[in-house]
Parts: C-alpha cells; sequence; structure tokens
C-alpha cells in the first residue's frame, strides 16, 4: 500500500476561487482541479497559485485540440513557473462534434493526434528547458521556429507535468508511453482496470522503458456518499444517473461487455435518444451500482476505495456534501493510509 493524493474539485466562480483554495488546503487536500466546461480552467487556477503554497494545480481536463500546442505549452508553463512547480496539465481530447463545431478547429485521428500533440509541446519544452533547437515535424503539428525574444526565461520551476486523460487502450498506450501520468475515465470497475486498462498501461510502460512507479496513475471513482442517510440514498440516485448516463455511449461500452452486460448499452441508448432518464436509471441495478460505483458511509467508502485499487493508484478524489472540515481532514488521513 502506497500513499494515495487526495485531490478536491475547486470553484470556477472566480469571486469565490482564493477562499475555496485555501479551505481546501487547510483541510490537507493534496490537489485542486478545474475541469474546462462553461469556464476556462486555467484562470481559476492562476487565483488558486496565489492564495496557495502546497496544494497540486490540476486541470481536469484542459481541451487539447481547442489549442495548438505551442499555447498551451506557454499556459502550462506560466502557471507552473508562478505557482512553483506546482501546475499539474491534465489533457484530454473531447470528441469530434465539439472540436469541430463548438471550437471550429480540426479533428483528425484522436490518438494519433494526441501523440502529436504531446510531443510536440515535450519538443518545445526541451528547447526552453535544455535548451534543445525546436524541430518538431509531425503529420498534424509542425514547431520549428523560436526566436530567443520568445523563448522563456524563467525555468527554474522545471517543466509542467502533462497527465492524459484515457478510456480506450489505444489512447492508454499512448499516455503511457508519453506522458508522465493518466486520467481513468470514473465509468469502470475494478476488473476492468486490472484486466484491461493495466495491461495497455504496461504495454505502453515497457516502450517508453518505464515502470508503474513512475507513472502517475489517477483514478476518482463514482461515489455514492454523504454525511447521513438521506444524502446517501441522493448520492446513490445520482450514481444510477450517471453510470446510466455513461452506459448509454458505445465508447464505454467495454465496461459493460466485461461483465456481461453489453445488451444494456444498446438499451440505455435507445432510451437516451427518447430522453428517458429514468427509465434508464431504473435499468442500473444493485450488482451494476456497487460494481462501478463505491456505495456506503464515508468510512466505508474510503475502506473500498482501499481495498479496491490502492496498491495501483497513485491520485483520487473524495469529497462528500455537507461533511465538517475537520471530518474531512479525519477521513482524507485513512484515505492516505496515514
Amino acid at each position: 500500500m502506497h500513499r494515495m493524493k487526495v485531490d478536491a474539485g475547486l470553484t470556477n466562480t472566480m469571486a469565490k476561487v482564493a477562499e475555496d483554495a485555501r479551505r481546501l488546503e487547510a483541510i490537507g487536500y493534496d490537489g485542486v482541479k478545474v475541469a474546462e466546461l462553461n469556464h476556462d480552467p486555467f484562470l481559476p487556477l492562476t487565483l488558486a497559485a496565489e492564495h496557495t503554497s502546497r496544494v497540486d494545480l490540476i486541470t481536469s481536463v484542459a481541451v487539447a485540440f481547442a489549442r495548438n500546442p505551442m499555447s498551451m505549452a506557454i499556459l502550462a508553463h506560466d502557471l507552473n513557473a508562478f505557482s512553483g512547480g506546482r501546475f499539474v496539465l491534465g489533457l484530454g481530447s473531447q470528441v469530434k462534434p465539439h472540436i469541430e463545431r463548438r471550437f471550429s478547429m480540426p479533428w483528425h485521428k484522436a490518438a494519433a493526434q494526441m501523440r502529436e500533440f504531446i510531443e510536440a509541446m515535450q519538443a518545445i519544452f526541451r528547447c526552453w528547458y535544455d535548451g534543445e533547437r525546436l524541430a518538431y515535424n509531425g503529420e498534424y503539428y509542425t514547431h520549428t521556429l523560436m526566436p530567443s525574444t520568445f523563448t522563456p526565461t524563467n525555468i527554474s520551476a522545471g517543466k509542467p507535468r502533462i497527465i492524459l486523460s484515457a478510456t480506450g487502450p489505444l489512447m492508454t498506450r499512448i499516455a503511457a508511453e508519453i506522458a508522465d501520468g493518466m486520467m481513468m475515465h470514473p465509468f469502470s470497475s475494478e476488473r476492468y482496470i486490472r484486466e484491461v486498462t493495466l495491461p495497455a498501461i504496461e504495454q505502453g510502460l515497457a516502450t517508453g522503458g518505464r515502470t508503474l512507479d513512475q507513472f502517475e496513475l489517477d483514478y476518482a471513482p463514482i461515489i455514492a456518499t454523504g454525511a447521513n442517510e438521506q444524502e446517501i440514498n441522493r448520492a446513490i440516485d445520482a450514481a444510477r444517473d450517471r453510470i446510466a448516463f455513461y452506459g448509454s455511449t458505445e465508447a464505454y461500452r467495454p465496461v459493460f461487455d466485461l461483465h456481461g452486460w453489453g445488451d444494456l448499452q444498446t438499451e440505455l441508448n435507445a432510451l437516451n435518444k427518447r430522453e428517458q432518464k429514468a427509465d434508464m436509471a431504473a435499468l442500473i441495478s444493485d450488482e451494476i451500482l456497487h460494481t462501478i460505483a463505491i456505495v456506503g458511509e464515508p468510512a466505508e467508502v474510503i475502506d473500498k476505495m482501499k481495498q479496491r485499487l490502492g496498491d495501483i493508484i497513485s491520485r483520487t478524489g473524495f469529497t462528500v456534501a455537507g461533511l465538517r472540515d475537520d471530518d474531512h481532514a479525519d477521513l482524507l488521513a485513512r484515505l492516505r493510509g496515514a
């Protein structure tokens, strides 16, 4: 059993970021995460960097293909330098309709494009931090010009870490080959992680000459818990909804297939198209719920998290709505194994 880092979601409401970040650091969290949904994730993390001194600052995740490797490298460098090396760039690909129609950016072959995106960023970082000449020529990205005027000089904090969000085996192998770590999708199970995800990771790590202890594996499972029975029941309902939503998507069918529930994906997909959300949730049996989610009182959930994946997971997430900060601090110590 190794020590897990435990992260919490940070508000993206700019007026509340400073207070929230200070509070989460004081509770004892190891990192704070901001997703790229309806706001930019880098701005709140910049404020959080100013008002904290210890926690990691993590995008969970930033949309890679909405930008280019150079613009992303500049963002990552500036935030990492400002925070004294505490920034972790969590990257994700999003999906084709969003990249093309929401961001008006090109979509190629996602896995190959992501490989080049990260390789290009790493080439840029080698130029800035190690003094190498910038000479990256790929199929999708080309970076060959870096005059000294445009080269950052505040490099004492070191290179930012890059963590890739991955679900399928191809993107998983790419993460293990070239990134510093990987964020696993919450729609998973212990069996799927051990039988499908880990072998793909180990294959990628072997290609790069690394082992699992040199790779940060981040998995924040679907959790249904609460400060009292009423809140736990509410969280269970929310977990069924979330499992049904993810389960309706073709990309996540392999998780169901492994457990012999593949036909459920087809059924959920049809209901989702008709927006029959209640009917979708009703199809998530207790067996499915407890296989994919972790359910129970807070201390019970922590024990289950450690039992299921404590030997392989480097980072996770854990919060309980309505719980006092002191109680949260005690639970974090228990989860870390302290």
